[in-house]
């Protein structure tokens, strides 16, 4: 695949309209992030959220938000030997809307490949071949998973893994329980049911345990005050702080800093 223009995460508001009424010229990779309304060879559908489409070059076609806001990863090509081949080989639908519950994993790859692109150094087309061929190979997994309460299931164990993620790459910004809830868009108690269902722990065992990992490594790095590494882990109270740290390792941060 020969990418010819690519763009990440454009959001534009619901004025605006993409009209293609002799298709839009070259293959296009739509990945679509709001919902939205396509009208495809004269055949209005709506377009969920964490969508999916591939545009053949002469398909009239017409889309727009259906709320406030269109957003998608945008993806112009042309096909090299044996690309349409490989296309057919993986079941990938042309000019047909496909749920895939979510588009996470692929969107980061469009990023990769936007990226590249505007590089432009030497090699940036092997590069982006490349991205392509792992891209096509994602999104023929993802197209296995016809079942849309599967993929609804997928969907959300990536964003708890995510956020599992986050919670230890910043836990200074971890807010309370309910706000992570809301986030997830699940009642608190179901949240907490369903994190420590997938993790084996409750979600502030991971907050707690985030915390101390990040104020172990502040005190053996830094010259931080006690103060300032309990702020930087997300304390207001600094004797709260200490409490913490102590009971999760046995001795006070300046006990700690003074045995390294």
């Amino acid at each position: 695949m020969l990418v010819g223009a690519v763009g990440y995460n454009y959001r534009h508001r619901k004025d605006f309209i993409m009209d293609c009424p002799q298709g839009v010229g070259s293959p296009l990779i739509l990945l679509i992030k709001e919902p939205s309304v396509f009208v495809i060879n004269g055949i209005e559908h709506r377009a969920e959220k964490n969508s999916f489409i591939l545009l053949s070059p002469d398909t009239p076609v017409k889309y727009h938000a259906a709320e406030e806001f269109y957003t998608d990863d945008w993806l112009y090509f042309n096909y090299e030997k044996g690309d349409k081949e490989k296309f057919e080989s993986l079941d990938v639908p042309k000019d047909a809307l496909v749920y895939l519950g979510n588009i996470d994993e692929l969107s980061q790859i469009i990023r990769s490949v936007a990226y590249e692109y505007q590089l432009m150094k030497e090699g940036h087309e092997e590069v982006t071949r490349c991205y392509m061929e792992i891209f096509l190979l994602k999104l023929a997994r993802q197209l296995k998973c016809t079942d849309k309460k599967s993929c609804i299931i997928t969907d959300r164990n990536s964003r708890f893994m995510q956020l599992r993620a986050y919670i230890y790459a910043m836990p200074e910004d971890i807010a309370d329980v309910g706000s992570m809830a809301w986030d997830m868009g699940i009642s608190r108690s179901s949240f907490q049911h369903m994190y420590k269902k997938m993790f084996g722990v409750s979600v502030m065992t991971d907050v707690i345990s985030a915390r101390m990992e990040r104020a172990s490594q502040l005190l053996a790095t830094t010259n931080l005050s006690v103060r300032e590494v309990a702020e930087r882990c997300g304390y207001t109270n600094e004797y709260g702080f200490m409490k913490r740290f102590k009971m999760h390792f046995g001795k006070t941060p300046t006990e700690f800093r003074s045995m390294l």
